[in-house]
């Protein structure tokens, strides 16, 4: 990442344009960062994170991370001095309603009076700490065998090339990359290059792309696999995402 700085942990919520984002920095409290309108994603030098309006991410404290906007968003973060979630590295959380709510309520306009605050920060705390992680992670390559490998399905997500032709192009073999995979991602080929499709798809869907077409550039074979993979990830259809 490029040249960093400190930026406080607030409380609050602020609109980013398409395409725009926040520089690479990190905070010295605990933050939770959703996106109530639009896609954002969360980079650190260990991967990425996308989130749509269901997931929350969780950044801990000392965190090197950057954002992305994709589609007109609205950003709203939660600093925190505690870490309900026990959680050392950052995370994706599954936003419920309620969860929802009391964030957009909790990082609106400061027109509340500091009890009620209180309140809300408490039941906001109890809902983050049953609120399940789910995986919206995709973890960077260290091999560099691997990142050629990536690198070329984050240039063309529908890349349908095996994980055998697609070493022949960057002179590693599939038994080795298929190790690198475990060790340097922590899951399989497959696993890797549905969750890159996954992240591209929310972010062309932010854009106001069909959902046939995202499945098309994305590599489903079908609209209808496209959304079978997208509900089971996301608990909802890449046509009510949209709306």
């Amino acid at each position: 990442m490029p040249e960093t700085r400190q930026r406080p942990a607030t409380t609050g919520h602020r609109p980013i344009q398409a395409g725009g984002g926040i520089e690479p920095h990190w905070h010295d409290r605990n933050q939770i960062v959703y996106a109530g309108r639009g896609v954002l994603s969360v980079t650190t030098d260990a991967g990425s994170w996308v989130a749509p309006a269901t997931r929350a991410i969780w950044i801990p404290a000392g965190t090197l991370h950057q954002h992305r906007a994709y589609g007109e968003t609205t950003l709203h973060t939660i600093g925190l001095e505690e870490n309900p979630l026990a959680l050392e590295a950052p995370s994706a959380l599954v936003v419920s309603p309620l969860l929802r709510e009391l964030i957009l309520t909790y990082t609106g306009p400061a027109d509340s009076h500091p009890d009620e605050l209180q309140r809300l920060r408490a039941v906001l705390l109890d809902q983050l700490r049953r609120s399940p992680q789910r995986p919206s992670y995709l973890p960077a390559p260290r091999d560099a065998r691997l990142a050629a490998v990536c690198d070329l399905l984050r240039d063309n997500p529908a890349e349908a090339r095996t994980l055998t032709e697609l070493g022949r192009e960057v002179g590693a073999s599939e038994r080795t990359l298929s190790r690198l995979c475990r060790t340097d991602l922590g899951m399989t080929f497959p696993q890797w290059r549905t969750q890159l499709r996954l992240h591209e798809a929310l972010r062309l869907l932010a854009e106001g792309e069909s959902v046939t077409r995202v499945a098309h550039r994305c590599g489903w074979a079908s609209t209808s696999a496209f959304i079978d993979t997208f509900k089971s990830a996301f608990g909802h259809t890449p046509g009510s995402r949209r709306a």
